[in-house]
């Protein structure tokens, strides 16, 4: 099988999720790293790709627009480039690497501005370029045995849907002052119109969608911000999806003793589904007046859908890194389905769709805020 090759732009200087990516992009020997520009100072950058094992240290770029058009001039140029930058420099770079024909995977949020997005996927459209998106939460193997359950109706119709994703690295951050990652996201030039709700409100409005395949059709959102910060950093957004179904939202970064606490409980007519990050191979399946079962990624009993995503044998759990891993393993084989001139194969992966999807929830929860907490059309 073809391996890819791929390019990254940021992630060096011992950032933890460009190591992330990179895990994600090798985990099923689909891709490797050949290029990159992984931080503006070149010393670093050298040593950033020795010590991911580039081999061509020519192929390490002082910035992203020497890497796009030098790497779009190569016989053998990237097969795609990975984006893991701050937000605010997402936009210029994708836009670069697409304009020069190379496909995209990047983080979230995809820009600064829905316009930006807008006009990223056009840009994919008329190239017809693949465009990744990173939407980690979305992408566990468990998550995709939910959609498929609910799709075999074994919850019966969805009457509510509740998610939550409390952290406090910013307000233990600020306290601390020893963050540099939280001085960005805290500057509204860099980070955007929202702190909380681009950064993990995101990814619950991401993880609803890809859990039940419903469509969000309008928010009423509360956003706090801590201290007279320009940006939130706690949120709570009432949610209204396709055929009525209500739903509740709640984020923070302030939320003290919790770490990375995603949790989603899905309530139907004929049962419920829960899963928390915490137990990330586990469904909590509540069967209408039975006892509660336990599910388990990767059993056989699982649909094919979920046991394709799974990699170790049953009682080996599988995390964060495989979640990343799922995504470029869809990633790759839709890209490499369309160079054999095949049909894309059944896995998924956050696309341009899911990310302009993001862009639309964020700015819909901003006018909510701004205008009273009103119900805003998404």
């Amino acid at each position: 099988m073809k391996k890819l090759q791929f390019g990254m732009v940021g992630g060096g200087n011992g950032a933890f999720i460009g190591n992330v990516h990179r895990r994600g992009a090798t985990e099923d020997n689909m891709a490797r790293l050949v290029a990159g520009c992984f931080t503006r100072n070149m010393d670093k950058n050298l040593v950033t790709a020795e010590a991911w094992d580039v081999d061509d240290l020519s192929r390490v770029y002082g910035n992203y627009k020497e890497m796009a058009e030098k790497e779009s001039q190569r016989e053998d140029c990237i097969d795609f480039v990975t984006i893991v930058t701050p937000t605010d420099s997402h936009y210029k770079i994708a836009k670069c690497f697409l304009e020069h024909g190379i496909n995209v995977v990047c983080d979230k949020p995809i820009s600064m501005t829905l316009e930006e997005g807008e006009e990223l996927k056009k840009i994919v459209d008329e190239k017809k370029l693949e465009f990744g998106v990173t939407y980690t939460y979305a992408s566990y193997a468990a998550i995709r045995q939910a959609r498929e359950m609910i799709d075999h109706g074994e919850i019966g119709e969805i009457i509510n849907i509740i998610a939550e994703y409390p952290q406090d690295w910013v307000i233990v951050s600020t306290v601390a002052e020893n963050s540099d990652q939280a001085m960005w996201r805290l500057d509204p030039k860099r980070a955007g119109k929202t702190a909380c709700c681009s950064d993990i409100g995101t990814h619950l409005e991401a993880l609803i969608s890809k859990m039940t395949g419903k469509k969000l059709e309008r928010v009423l959102a509360r956003f706090t911000h801590y201290k007279g910060s320009p940006l939130d950093h706690d949120i709570q957004i009432l949610l209204d999806y396709e055929g009525g179904i209500p739903g509740m939202m709640w984020a923070s970064q302030l939320a003290s003793g919790s770490d990375c606490g995603v949790k989603i409980r899905i309530y139907g007519d004929k049962g419920s589904i829960e899963w928390r990050h915490t137990s990330p191979m586990e469904l909590i399946y509540s069967p209408l007046n039975q006892p509660p079962r336990i599910i388990t990624a990767n059993r056989a009993y699982n649909y094919k859908a979920c046991t394709e995503l799974c990699r170790l044998p049953a009682g080996h759990p599988e995390g964060f890194y495989e979640a990343f891993g799922n995504i470029y393993k869809s990633y790759c084989s839709h890209l490499l389905a369309k160079y054999n001139g095949e049909k894309p194969v059944t896995l998924r992966h956050p696309t341009i769709e899911d990310g302009l999807a993001g862009m639309r929830f964020v700015d819909a929860c901003v006018k909510s805020n701004e205008q009273g907490n009103i119900w805003i059309d998404v």
